[in-house]
């Protein structure tokens, strides 16, 4: 089926994985850990470690132990000052352009820090929408319901409405793209600290398996970055 529309991730997808911001935003996550645990910082990262697997975002998983301050936590871990770890990408508006469909944005983080990114990366009046964690009622990736609230945004202004195997999703984690495809849609997996697939016996996993009965999975196309598609990728 054509390709219709784009979907991004953004954070190491539409920017390296290397960059300050990745480490920034894991530095803060493990210090908000450590706050709600009152534990070290060392201790957090193996408290997260060994709980977050069946959830879909620390966020999550936090909130499932108990927390309440959700915008707290969200402002703490995307403080404005993160807009200096961005890594500036001078090509990619320019490549963005040279591809002729619209492009929307699909994240697991809050729409204050969508359009904080894309704006300093000089790219947010391409995408159309932006689909956040607040809109997935924080059940984000790889919840079959984030990719869907998605898609419903996006054929708010499609001229005509879109199936998700008209639409090419990117991200950098695996268990997110996986999610894509077991719903039916082809993705594009970028460069190669992409973490690990959901367990088979999630909780998530049951969720994805009871959305996707009788629907064919859609496949991956695996990229060591963005500026590797190509026009046959997408045609």
């Amino acid at each position: 089926m054509k390709i219709r529309h784009l979907l991004f991730d953004f954070d190491n997808t539409l920017y390296p994985a290397s960059s300050a911001m990745d480490t920034g935003i894991t530095q803060r996550m493990l210090e908000c850990v450590a706050s709600f645990f009152n534990c070290s910082l060392e201790q957090a990262k193996i408290i997260r470690k060994e709980r977050i697997t069946n959830f879909s975002t620390t966020l999550e998983w936090l909130r499932s132990e108990g927390l309440k301050d959700t915008d707290g936590f969200l402002n703490y871990v995307h403080p404005e000052s993160e807009k200096y770890e961005v890594p500036l990408q001078p090509a990619l508006r320019e490549f963005l352009l040279s591809i002729p469909l619209p492009k929307s944005i699909l994240t697991n983080s809050n729409h204050v820090h969508a359009e904080r990114v894309l704006k300093t990366l000089e790219v947010f009046d391409l995408f159309e929408t932006i689909t956040d964690i607040t809109d997935a009622n924080f059940k984000g990736k790889p919840y079959p319901s984030a990719y869907k609230a998605a898609v419903e945004k996006i054929n708010q202004k499609a001229e005509k409405p879109l199936r998700i195997e008209e639409i090419l999703f990117f991200d950098d984690m695996q268990k997110y793209t996986d999610g894509w495809n077991v719903l039916g849609g082809t993705s594009v997996l970028i460069g190669n600290k992409n973490g690990c697939p959901i367990h088979e016996n999630s909780p998530i996993r049951k969720i994805q398996k009871d959305c996707s009965a009788g629907i064919q999975p859609g496949k991956t196309i695996k990229l060591n970055d963005i500026y590797e598609l190509t026009k046959k990728d997408i045609l």
